[in-house]
C-alpha cells in the first residue's frame, strides 16, 4: 500500500497536489490523524502536529498544511488541511462559513480564524477567484468512536451543513471513526479485531446515521497516541483508508478538470 501511493500521479498537469480537509470536533484526532500519516511515510513517530486533549480547546488556530513525505525520497502530491475545531456553540470553534470558504477554496494557508466573524472578501488571506487546484478535494471528517452516541444535537447539525454544502459541489465526502481502541475492550486487546467487533460495527451505522454519509465511506482507524515505535497494524487501517480517498478526491479532480468553476 506505501509503494501503490508513492506511485501515485494526478492526471491533471494544472493540480499538483490533491487536498484534504480535516473537520470534526476538538479533540477526536484530527491533529493525530496527519501525525499517523506523516509516521507512516517518515517511518518512524512523527509528532509535528500538535494534537488537543478532549476536553480542552483546539490547538489549530489558523489554516494548517501539512505535505506528505519525506526528504530523502521527497514529497507526494497529496496535501492535508487542519483547522480549528468544531463547538457546539455558534460562537465557539471554528465557524461553519469558514470550513464552507475553504472547501471551496476561497481561504488560503496561513489564515487566522476567528470565531465570531469568518472570513470577507477583504482580507488579504481572501482567495477571490479560486481553481480547481486551490480547491479541497475531499472532506474528511474526524469522529472519535466512543463518543458517536454522546454527540450534542448541535455538533451533529454543524457537521451535516457541512457535508450537506460539500454534495452540492460534489465534493467526496468520508468519515475517519478515530480512539477505536476507546469504544470496543476487543479491538483494544487485538487491533486485528475490528472488523470483527460488533460494537465497532454497530458505532458505524450510528455515525452513518448520524451524520449521512454511508457506511462504505466510514473508516475506523486508529492514530498514534502513546506508542513510540511503529505498529503495522495501526499502519495497515490508515493505509487503507488514505488509499480510498486519494482514489476519490482524485476522480473529483478528474470530473472537474473539464468542468468550469462558478465564481462566487
Amino acid at each position: 500500500m506505501v509503494t501503490s501511493v508513492k506511485e501515485f500521479k494526478i492526471d491533471n498537469d494544472r493540480v499538483r497536489e490533491l487536498r484534504f480537509l480535516l473537520y470534526g470536533p476538538i479533540g477526536v484526532g484530527k491533529s493525530s490523524t496527519v501525525n499517523t500519516i506523516r509516521s507512516i511515510f517518515e517511518r518512524r513517530a512523527f509528532v509535528n502536529c500538535l494534537a488537543a486533549a478532549a476536553s480542552g480547546t483546539s490547538h489549530t488556530k489558523c489554516y494548517e498544511k501539512y505535505g506528505i513525505g519525506n526528504g530523502r525520497e521527497g514529497m507526494l502530491p497529496l496535501a492535508f488541511y487542519d483547522i480549528m475545531g468544531v463547538e457546539k456553540q455558534e460562537s465557539a470553534g471554528v465557524r461553519t462559513d469558514d470550513i464552507i470558504n475553504a472547501l471551496k477554496g476561497h481561504i488560503k494557508e496561513g489564515y487566522v480564524f476567528h470565531t465570531q466573524f469568518p472570513i470577507t472578501e477583504k482580507d488579504p488571506k481572501y482567495c477571490r477567484n479560486p481553481s480547481l487546484s486551490d480547491r479541497i478535494h475531499c472532506l474528511v471528517s474526524v469522529v472519535g468512536a466512543e463518543k458517536i452516541t454522546m454527540m450534542d444535537q448541535e455538533f451533529i447539525n454543524k457537521m451535516r451543513k457541512v457535508r450537506e454544502a460539500a454534495s452540492g459541489m460534489g465534493i467526496p465526502q468520508v468519515v475517519f471513526m478515530t480512539r477505536v481502541d476507546l469504544a470496543c475492550p476487543m479491538t483494544k486487546e487485538n487491533l486485528k479485531n475490528i472488523y470483527r467487533s460488533r460494537k465497532i460495527k454497530e458505532l458505524m451505522n450510528t455515525c452513518s446515521n448520524l451524520l449521512g454519509v454511508p457506511v462504505n465511506c466510514i473508516f475506523p482507524v486508529k492514530n498514534y497516541h502513546d506508542e513510540t515505535h511503529m505498529n503495522e497494524e495501526i499502519n495497515c487501517l490508515m493505509l487503507d483508508a488514505l488509499t480510498q480517498i486519494i482514489h476519490w478526491a482524485h476522480d473529483y479532480v478528474v470530473t472537474f478538470s473539464t468542468i468550469p468553476i462558478h465564481k462566487e
